[in-house]
């Protein structure tokens, strides 16, 4: 239960309505409370009219009939009332836990968001959806349904039972003497069912995870003809899940014939015993009758208590595994928030940068700088450390050493949120929501309306490829822009960087997929729109990066030259190499 203390902020939010709602429950269960003695006092009338049967004549059958007609008006009313504050009941307690279940969710995907980009490396997208959906659903009902049962339950036991022990102490002794057995059942039993239901849910996370997987690499899988194994891995989950899951059904379903068991061993003690404690002249005919009744109002809540010890069990393992997420700290913190301006010159000073979780040392003690209004040129092979250079300014990940600055000022001490508006990234994954294409690149700018749209595109070189499509900038790509080539979807991204005129460009070899004709052209968009703003260009062709103000070459972590294009290649290294064999291959 402990988990579950997470939701008490929550239960403190919504007090008003929870109170309301525990007085909605006494209230229904006070309504319930007469009927059955009414209905003994029916039971005693005609016992005692069978009694004197001889001596019954028109006045007394009038008087019987008229008492028979207001204990059956009394019953009739009583549990109309009862049932109009049950319907209000579950209108507090109910729509309290829907309202309880709104926040958590929100208080989840807000935290997602917060979280840096390791995290997500570490966790996989179908157990992160799994916990924001199953799990909250999970432990709703324990909010709804398990609170509300559980409370009528005490409200029902703490009126029932002083009324049948005014009637008959010995009774009640006899009929609630079944219960004790019932309480250690549960109290063995919730803790194996606590244990399987969190492996359960563990097991539902990876069923998510490997159907997200096969849907989002569906292009890949048809590729290699691998329907047939992406088919087998989800049944095997299957049928493990089935497996878990039958044997926390199995564990369930050892309540209720248990609870079936006693409460009918409640209504049989009811009528022996009654019978002849009626006949010793202890108790009258009717009150059996009571008690009958009151065992059967007790069976339903008694007969949840069960399954609300299954829904407690299995929202304390939900919740569990959403605080294991919700513990989590973002590795990258916003350190004031206090608006800052983000303009100057960009320095690196011996910034290295270590992965934690695979110990790849990405860079070494790299240090350059930009002046404001400069493009920078970065090359090098796959793995020198171009990407997460692009990453560390925009502050995606932090560097274990060294510093990097904006304008004099270390970026850990800018506004993280400011930072990353005045940055136009572009990273080298283009990445597309499934909406329409005017969305995709909208999506840059809140401000923007349909002649920056379309400036953008012009820029970026997509334009001509839009108006094309059947629908133009209505178009709705799929997801991850599934249905647009490498080119045009590195070109999007680019419109939608584009788009927010930030004061620095970011570009990590986005152009990749397009040609150079193209590139050159997008490039020199580029270059007319970003006067006096600073702009890095990651590329793996340096032809992309030969007219930039400076280059730098990276290998293994470390800037190995660093120049301009005339003097690099005057250098006859590295550069020169990739640019000489990139030039002969573009002739071929």
């Amino acid at each position: 239960m402990k988990a579950l203390r997470h939701l008490n902020k929550y239960f403190w939010k919504y007090r008003f309505r929870f109170v309301l709602g525990l007085i909605f429950i006494f209230t229904s269960n006070i309504f319930g409370l007469y009927p059955p003695i009414y209905i003994g006092e029916v039971f005693n009338i005609i016992s005692d009219a069978f009694g004197n049967k001889n001596s019954l004549d028109e006045t007394n059958s009038a008087l019987i009939k008229n008492q028979l007609a207001y204990y059956a008006f009394l019953v009739l009313a009583f549990a109309v009332c009862k049932g109009l504050f049950m319907f209000f009941m579950r209108q507090t307690i109910i729509v309290m836990s829907r309202m309880i279940e709104y926040d958590l969710k929100n208080e989840i995907y807000n935290h997602y968001q917060k979280l840096s980009i390791s995290f997500y490396k570490r966790n996989k997208t179908g157990d992160l959806m799994n916990r924001i959906s199953e799990d909250v659903s999970r432990v709703r009902m324990f909010l709804g349904p398990a609170i509300l049962y559980t409370s009528n339950l005490i409200i029902s036991i703490s009126l029932v039972i002083p009324k049948m022990i005014s009637i008959s102490p010995k009774l009640t002794l006899y009929v609630l003497s079944p219960l004790p057995l019932l309480v250690i059942a549960i109290y063995k039993v919730s803790s194996v069912m606590n244990k399987k239901s969190e492996i359960v849910q563990r097991q539902l996370s990876k069923l998510s995870s490997i159907s997200q997987e096969t849907f989002s690499g569906i292009r890949v899988i048809k590729s290699y003809t691998q329907e047939a194994f992406a088919q087998n891995q989800f049944m095997n989950a299957a049928e493990d899940y089935k497996t878990k899951n039958l044997s926390l059904v199995k564990v369930n379903a050892l309540f209720f014939p248990l609870m079936i068991l006693l409460i009918g061993l409640s209504t049989l003690f009811t009528i022996y015993i009654g019978g002849l404690e009626a006949i010793a002249g202890n108790i009258q005919v009717g009150h059996i009758a009571t008690f009958v009744i009151y065992v059967n109002m007790l069976t339903w809540p008694v007969a949840s208590l069960g399954w609300v010890t299954s829904i407690v069990q299995r929202a304390a393992a939900s919740q569990e595994r959403i605080n294991e997420f919700l513990r989590e700290d973002p590795e990258v913190k916003n350190n004031t928030t206090e608006s800052t301006k983000i303009e100057g010159d960009i320095e690196f000073n011996q910034v290295s940068f270590t992965y934690s979780d695979t110990g790849i040392q990405a860079l070494k003690n790299v240090s350059f700088s930009i002046k404001q209004g400069e493009t920078l040129g970065i090359i090098g092979k796959i793995g020198s450390g171009k990407s997460t250079l692009a990453e560390l300014l925009c502050r995606i990940n932090d560097p274990n050493s060294g510093t990097i600055s904006i304008g004099n000022k270390n970026i850990k001490e800018l506004n993280l949120f400011d930072l990353r508006n005045a940055v136009g990234y572009v990273p080298q994954e283009a990445f597309l929501f499934s909406d329409t294409i005017y969305n995709n690149i909208a999506f840059g700018s809140h401000n923007s309306d349909d002649n920056t749209v379309y400036r953008a595109a012009k820029q970026a070189g997509i334009f001509e490829n839009i108006m094309g499509f059947k629908r133009k900038f209505d178009t709705l790509i799929g997801e991850r822009g599934i249905t647009l080539s490498g080119g045009q979807k590195q070109r999007l991204s680019i419109a939608r960087a584009l788009i927010r005129e930030p004061e620095f460009m970011l570009f990590d070899d986005c152009l990749s997929a397009v040609d150079v004709e193209t590139e050159e052209r997008i490039l020199q968009n580029i270059k007319t729109e970003s006067k006096n703003k600073s702009c890095i260009i990651i590329s793996h062709r340096a032809s992309s990066i030969k007219h930039a103000d400076q280059i730098i070459v990276l290998k293994d972590g470390e800037i190995i030259e660093h120049g301009l294009h005339k003097t690099l290649m005057d250098l006859n290294g590295e550069y020169a190499q990739i640019f000489n064999k990139q030039l002969v291959e573009g002739k071929q």
